[in-house]
């Protein structure tokens, strides 16, 4: 069974984990969690989605858990790979990478139903942005918040005000600690010591004696926010291994015994005499560092070996080397495994390097990991975690989730797109992008000279078997036989179509409109007429539409909304406006957002009187009796719509208020004017326009598009191309375009164009954005064959359109 990204959304829970402070110990606690979640049955997955900037080699959290056996998470990023794209201003195409992966991560684990534990990234005093880049990643994913964090200390007394201080200031971006996304707060390293070899910490604070006290006296944990466990410090656990402080120490292995498997548990500078050694020094995991001329020292630690004591190791410092008759004594505890190292550095300066080894679990300490990912999963509190789960969560797609979703469900199409604008630079590396990433197979129309030129020039390496057609007289002679069957009801004739085939454009629409590609995207460089009108003409209404419409698809921070039509329609009466809901809804579905429709207007439910709110009421009766299987709600005021605490009071009873996904407007005033307030004061990415209500999808670039929208843009292009209506044989070219295959037939000739405004394309000119009509004889003198606009204003378009 397949589930789209929306289903996988409702049935996943991913849980991401951001630190407090440094060395909060991050790696741990991830794993601790996954082992935690793993023991309760549950198909548990991990992720990771960038390595750490100061990370080299294999990345420690995925590979200590393909050691395991456990799982088999996928890499992460590199660090420097989301550095030059933030650097470049990419934080949108590093968010989508970041999904992408994850997406890919899902499917080597476990679908649609798992759980996820996500480790994030852990700031450093180089990189502190890096806080700001996990709260990035988390609404990216969706995800839950779990803070880890080390509990701060005045002298040898817990700062719980700081403690609280800082959970608060950590969780704020998401929300703040009683948001429902921030779950909760592991405290790791519970009374650790100053030193990395103390057994004990030198405190006397009676929190350290009950860590039940910290759940009484912290104002935090009172509310929503959950203690999930307070992780005790452990020398057993926390322990390196000898090798591992050997190669810290740069120490020359005069024996290895079992330097691999024995454990630092403290480290002792000894210089005294043997009577005073045998208390305090004599103990199991003691690395003992003396200087290489104190023979009586070594003859005791080889003595005590022998006799059963497993030392850490023994070091000889000062870079003396023992006797040959002084080793030959020591043989017999060589071979239970005691580790000899000899050091270049005085007694005093190797206790103090000592001292300052990472603590952090080198990389093929598997047993150590292991260890700790056992400690940390029975000290954890996972019962909230478990009530979560059981939850069915409200999917919202991030703005990357959606970006990674249009092209991979695009990819699925393997659709033809045709781009009329093939000598324009940003088209051409646009294409080259979906061609690399297997988004559609475009095809360009253009010199096919020119563009390798322009390709050349602009640096883009253009796949060999990209697809490019040369617009000459051969091609155009292909279509005018079709254009004129579709068009002769209107008086065109074979000059004037030939003519009008010179746009190229027309040329494109009419290789859709004969099924030679499925769908086209253009005005790059040429205005929305030139886009749209040709396939008014030529493509038509679907039968089930009496209108064309658009949308636009608001990435907002937490989730993508529908906003229609905030392009096309200067004002639809009643039918026209149920007619855009039900095409935005169709729409909705196809991209997998839920529809939830919200009919908006100036007044909630019964409380307005007026002609406009009487329109969309009549609306909304409408389009539910048409779709009575969706949630339609209306009239209905944008705050009710989108604010479930407006909607509680506003609207109670409805299923739309405060959750609508698609908002639909009573007017292009609105429409238009809301979207760009929206656009331009939240700073979010609008995606759009996108046409409804075609038989064959085109859609429309703004001239200031930049090579990303574009691509997107294709994507959306080739998903809408899996609804395009069949349609009834009516005319085939005489010679079939080379390298192009027909997927479908002509449209029939019908008059399914007269239900819309624009008649018989004849425009006056009420704004002076639009030349007069052409005739025949002027197209005969122009390469272009309807009027050039200024595409300073849509709207205005639209109205001087006839819409």
């Amino acid at each position: 069974m397949e589930f789209s990204l929306q289903d996988q959304m409702k049935l996943r829970r991913v849980f991401y984990l951001v630190p407090a402070n440094p060395n909060a110990g991050l790696t741990s606690m991830s794993l601790g969690l996954f082992r935690a979640l793993d023991r309760q049955g549950l198909p548990v997955g991990f992720f990771k989605p960038i390595r750490q900037p100061t990370e080299t080699g294999k990345e420690r959290s995925t590979h200590f858990l393909r050691a395991t056996g456990i799982s088999h998470p996928i890499e992460p990023l590199s660090f420097h790979h989301a550095q030059d794209l933030l650097k470049s201003g990419k934080e949108g195409r590093l968010l989508q990478d970041v999904v992408e992966l994850f997406e890919k991560g899902c499917s080597n684990e476990h679908h649609a139903n798992s759980v996820f534990v996500v480790e994030g990234l852990q700031p450093t005093a180089e990189q502190p942005e890096l806080d700001h880049l996990n709260h990035l990643i988390i609404k990216a994913l969706n995800a839950e918040v779990i803070i880890v964090s080390n509990l701060p200390k005045k002298g040898t007394e817990i700062d719980l005000e700081t403690f609280q201080d800082r959970l608060r200031e950590i969780a704020f971006p998401y929300g703040g600690l009683e948001d429902s996304n921030v779950l909760g707060c592991i405290i790791n390293k519970y009374n650790a010591p100053e030193s990395p070899f103390m057994k004990k910490a030198p405190t006397l604070d009676p929190l350290y004696k009950d860590p039940t006290e910290i759940l009484k006296k912290c104002e935090v944990f009172h509310g929503d926010c959950s203690l999930l466990g307070v992780i005790p410090w452990d020398f057993k656990i926390s322990s390196p291994r000898t090798s591992d402080l050997a190669e810290h120490l740069g120490a020359y292995i005069l024996n290895e015994g079992e330097i691999k498997t024995r454990r630092v548990t403290s480290v002792k500078i000894v210089a005294r005499s043997i009577k005073h050694m045998i208390g305090p020094v004599l103990q199991p995991g003691t690395f003992v560092i003396t200087p290489g001329d104190r023979d009586d020292i070594i003859l005791a630690v080889c003595m005590a070996a022998i006799n059963g004591v497993p030392f850490a190791g023994l070091a000889l410092t000062g870079d003396y080397e023992p006797d040959k008759n002084v080793l030959n004594l020591c043989e017999m505890a060589f071979k239970t495994g005691l580790p000899l190292l000899l050091l270049s550095t005085d007694s005093f300066e190797s206790a103090a390097h000592a001292a300052s080894i990472d603590m952090q679990v080198a990389i093929d300490d598997i047993e150590r990991i292991e260890n700790i990912m056992d400690y940390t999963a029975e000290r954890l509190d996972i019962s909230p975690l478990l009530d979560r789960i059981k939850l069915v969560r409200e999917p919202r797609l991030s703005p990357a989730a959606f970006m990674y979703m249009l092209a991979n469900l695009a990819r699925q199409k393997k659709r033809r797109i045709v781009l009329p604008e093939g000598t324009e630079p940003r088209i051409i590396r646009a294409a080259a992008i979906c061609h690399e990433r297997n988004i559609a197979q475009c095809v360009l129309i253009g010199d096919p000279t020119d563009i390798r030129r322009l390709a050349d020039v602009q640096g883009i390496t253009l796949p060999d078997d990209l697809e490019i057609v040369n617009p000459d007289h051969e091609l155009r002679m292909n279509y005018v036989e079709p254009m004129v069957a579709l068009r002769k009801h209107k008086g065109l004739t074979s000059p004037s179509a030939f003519a009008q085939l010179e746009d190229v454009t027309v040329l494109g629409t009419m290789m859709l409109a004969v099924g030679e590609v499925d769908g086209l995207v253009s005005g790059a460089v040429h205005s929305t007429a030139n886009t749209v009108r040709p396939a008014l003409q030529l493509i038509k209404t679907r039968s089930d539409s009496k209108l064309i419409s658009s949308i636009f698809f608001m990435c907002l921070p937490n989730q993508v909304l529908i906003y229609g039509d905030c392009a096309i329609n200067p004002d639809p009466n009643a039918e026209e406006l149920a007619d855009i809901a039900l095409q935005s809804a169709a729409s909705a579905e196809s991209f997998g957002i839920e529809p939830r429709i919200a009919m908006l207007s100036y007044s909630t439910g019964s409380s307005g009187k007026g002609c406009d709110v009487e329109k969309v009421r009549e609306a909304t009766r409408i389009a539910q009796e048409r779709r009575p299987d969706l949630l339609i709600d209306g009239p209905m005021q944008y705050d009710a719509a989108c604010t479930a605490e407006v909607a509680m009071s506003k609207a109670p009873n409805s299923k739309v208020a405060g959750r609508a996904t698609v908002l639909v407007f009573p007017d292009l005033n609105t429409g238009n004017t809301t979207y760009k307030a929206v656009q331009r004061t939240a700073n979010v990415v609008a995606v759009g326009p996108m046409l409804q209500g075609l038989r064959r999808p085109v859609n429309d670039l703004s001239r200031g598009a930049l090579v990303d929208d574009i691509v997107y843009t294709i994507a959306l292009t080739a998903i809408q191309a899996d609804k395009a209506e069949s349609v009834t044989p009516a005319v085939s070219t005489k010679v079939p375009p080379r390298n192009l295959k027909r997927t479908n037939s002509l449209p029939s000739p019908d008059s399914s164009d007269d239900l819309l405004l624009l008649q018989d394309i004849s425009m006056h000119d009420p704004c002076k954005d639009l030349q007069e009509p052409m005739t025949v004889r002027d197209h005969r003198r122009s390469m272009t064959s309807f009027p050039v606009v200024k595409r300073s204003d849509e709207s205005s378009l639209f109205t001087a359109m006839g819409f």
